[in-house]
């Protein structure tokens, strides 16, 4: 094999690896939150930060696909009712992708302070979806604590998304 040739499918699977990063970190996530640690909720928490972070600042690498997916992952680990996950991540996606412009921009403290809007938002869905899927009122204690999980654990997890995100610009010659 020439040298060229080995370059040449290794900068190809790095490109590749970049591309699907975010959608297998937060997939990664996911899992890991599943793990018998005593914390209900946290599997959905831990779900929002990464669909939010990647929806604003590398769209391309968080499609909608890839968004359904982490949503039918999140309700499968869960045990949730399906169709929750997916359509709180697509709306939080969706409106994450549409305020990107101004959101991409702001300070840290900004950008939280609008994921937790956000969390809020997603919260208050999932509670709503849930409650209209099981023809019940579900307690809100579970959904404000996941929303306080999801809202401790952004500024974490956004500063490790920061960090793959500047190293993913720079191995693309992007400043």
């Amino acid at each position: 094999m020439s040298g060229t040739g080995g370059r040449g499918w290794l900068a190809a699977a790095d490109g590749v690896l970049r591309a699907v990063f975010p959608a297998l970190s937060a997939a990664l996530l996911l899992v890991l939150a599943t793990v018998p640690v005593g914390i209900p909720g946290l599997a959905a928490a831990a779900a929002l930060p990464p669909v939010f972070f990647w929806s604003v600042f590398r769209p391309a690498a968080m499609p909608p696909s890839a968004v359904f997916g982490l949503g039918v992952l999140q309700d499968l680990l869960g045990f949730a009712p399906l169709g929750v996950g997916p359509l709180t991540l697509l709306a939080v996606h969706g409106l994450a992708f549409r305020a990107r412009e101004v959101l991409a921009r702001q300070s840290f403290l900004r950008v939280w302070l609008a994921f937790c809007g956000f969390a809020a938002g997603a919260g208050a869905a999932g509670w709503a979806l849930s409650a209209l899927l099981a023809w019940s009122v579900p307690p809100p204690a579970p959904g404000l604590f996941q929303f306080g999980l999801a809202a401790g654990l952004y500024p974490a997890l956004a500063w490790a998304f920061s960090r793959a995100h500047r190293a993913m610009r720079r191995a693309e010659g992007v400043a």
